[in-house]
């Protein structure tokens, strides 16, 4: 058999040149879907005389939806926060002990301040005090023991009807030196008060009266006053009226009482004399063994009271 009677093959040359078109077309085909697609599409104009048409709204996002607790103010929050109050079984111990504490704290506070006017005092003050104490107390014993003297002699006598008249009249009298209705003598002190500038006020004068009488005055006079429980001072310095009658100065006081009482109740540090000088005034303080008080105030009848003893 020759080479040309050898019978073609099927699909040999015919697959390659296949194979070379087709790939030949699919990159024509590529190519020309690229350019296609890379060049702008050019704009269709819009035919004349007509409005150009508005572009429809891009619709945005929903608007969130607001929680009642956002809606509050931040008052409405606080107090929705504290009340009603929420309390722990710790909380509660802490409130009672504090509660406790400060009831402590104010009971010591209230103690403490019933003698804050003896703390914050000076050492003038204190002394004149323990002496107006020293003083009392000795008048008080004293007293203590003429009730019982005169309680043991109407134990003891024969005639108590008798005794018992001569201690009324001796009561009586006492109480007519004291209301100021009998005149009275006895050991004291003379206090005169000279005011030659007007400045002494009537209170000074008062303030005087009242530490004489603390320190167990008896009977006192200014003057031609007799002072007594119902006793007041009136007008203005230099103007001084005692139970309404003008005294003129030098106010001369005569006291009956114990003179070593009277004149240191008188000289202590910060007490009458030394007030009295601070107002420009001269005062002099002396005693004597023998005081007379005369000057009488009228007996008044009480309109309502009436002796229990009736």
């Amino acid at each position: 058999m020759s080479t040309d009677d050898t019978p073609e093959q099927p699909g040999g040359n015919g697959d390659e040149d296949a194979g070379k078109s087709t790939g030949k077309n699919v990159g024509k085909n590529t190519d020309e879907n690229a350019g296609k697609s890379t060049e702008p599409e050019a704009e269709k104009p819009e035919p004349a005389g007509q409005p150009p048409v508005p572009e429809a709204p891009v619709p945005g996002p929903a608007p969130e939806a607001v929680t009642p607790a956002e809606a509050l103010t931040g008052r409405q929050r606080l107090v929705k926060g504290l009340w009603p109050p929420r309390f722990t079984r710790a909380q509660l111990t802490v409130a009672l002990l504090l509660c406790v504490l400060g009831l402590g704290l104010a009971i010591q506070v209230r103690t403490t301040s019933d003698n804050s006017a003896l703390r914050g005092a000076r050492q003038e003050d204190l002394v004149r005090i323990l002496d107006e104490l020293d003083s009392r107390t000795k008048r008080l014993d004293d007293e203590k023991r003429k009730l019982e003297s005169q309680k043991a002699e109407l134990e003891s006598s024969s005639n108590q009807a008798a005794e018992a008249r001569k201690q009324t009249a001796q009561k009586e009298d006492q109480l007519g030196v004291l209301a100021g209705t009998v005149a009275a003598e006895g050991p004291g002190i003379e206090l005169t008060v000279s005011d030659t500038k007007g400045a002494v006020e009537p209170d000074k004068l008062l303030d005087t009266i009242q530490e004489l009488r603390a320190a167990g005055a008896e009977a006192i006079q200014i003057n031609d006053v007799r002072v007594a429980a119902d006793t007041y001072f009136s007008g203005s310095a230099g103007k001084v009226e005692i139970d309404g009658k003008k005294v003129s100065q030098p106010y001369k006081f005569k006291v009956i009482g114990k003179p070593q009482d009277l004149e240191p109740a008188l000289n202590i540090p910060g007490g009458v004399v030394q007030t009295l000088e601070k107002e420009q005034a001269g005062v002099s303080v002396s005693r004597s063994e023998k005081i007379v008080v005369d000057a009488l105030r009228p007996a008044k009848r009480p309109d309502y009271a009436r002796s229990s003893s009736q």
